[in-house]
């Protein structure tokens, strides 16, 4: 019986895995996986792919697992931190926002410049009821990314929540000069959280006057 090199044999699975994976068989190419890492434990590229998997068959605990794993294997900056980045995601998706805000923490000590994190970690923080913190992060991804809407309207909203409108207004004014759609849902939500103070205000003016 003729015996493969282990490298050859690697280079077969991981052919026969990308060619899996383009033809959306998920559920079949994790057993490629699973030999790629029994000939190679600590290889990045399996556990990451592995994972990736994992997520699209909804198997996310296995995944966290993998992702896990892969953090703690040496590499590059940007493969650590994008490793961080996707066990936050993913941990976020499960609804664990107390583990992932240190998930995305770790990131961006790997990459500042990775926008997805600090706008992921403001989210955690947000859920956490941490919304000074959860500014700060917003604040750092729509710097990163002026561009991108979703961070802006975030900020805008934990702005509100802090009690503070005048800033939400100011995101307002960014927004409207290149996403106006967003800007204009933004503008009924704070016309209507200002709606609500003024009623709230007036409501307790009434209370006192009795």
């Amino acid at each position: 019986m003729r015996v493969f090199p282990q490298h050859l044999v690697y280079f077969l699975l991981k052919t026969q895995a990308l060619a899996l994976l383009a033809l959306g068989k998920h559920a079949k190419v994790l057993s490629r996986f699973d030999r790629m890492l029994e000939l190679c434990p600590a290889d990045r590229h399996a556990l990451a792919s592995r994972a990736h998997v994992l997520v699209q068959l909804d198997r996310l605990d296995e995944s966290i697992a993998n992702l896990q794993q892969l953090t703690g294997i040496a590499g590059s900056k940007v493969q650590l931190g994008t490793a961080w980045f996707n066990l936050a995601y993913v941990l976020q998706q499960k609804g664990r926002h107390e583990e992932a805000c240190p998930a995305f923490e770790n990131a961006v000590e790997h990459c500042p410049g990775m926008d997805q994190a600090w706008y992921g970690l403001g989210l955690a923080l947000i859920r956490l009821g941490r919304l000074h913190e959860a500014r700060n992060a917003l604040k750092q991804a729509t710097s990163l990314q002026p561009m991108a809407p979703h961070g802006w309207y975030r900020l805008a909203h934990v702005d509100l929540a802090l009690g503070a409108p005048e800033e939400a207004l100011r995101v307002l004014d960014h927004l409207r000069k290149f996403e106006p759609k967003v800007g204009a849902q933004l503008e009924r939500e704070i016309e209507l959280y200002v709606l609500g103070s003024n009623r709230q205000k007036n409501g307790l003016t009434h209370d006192n006057a009795r």
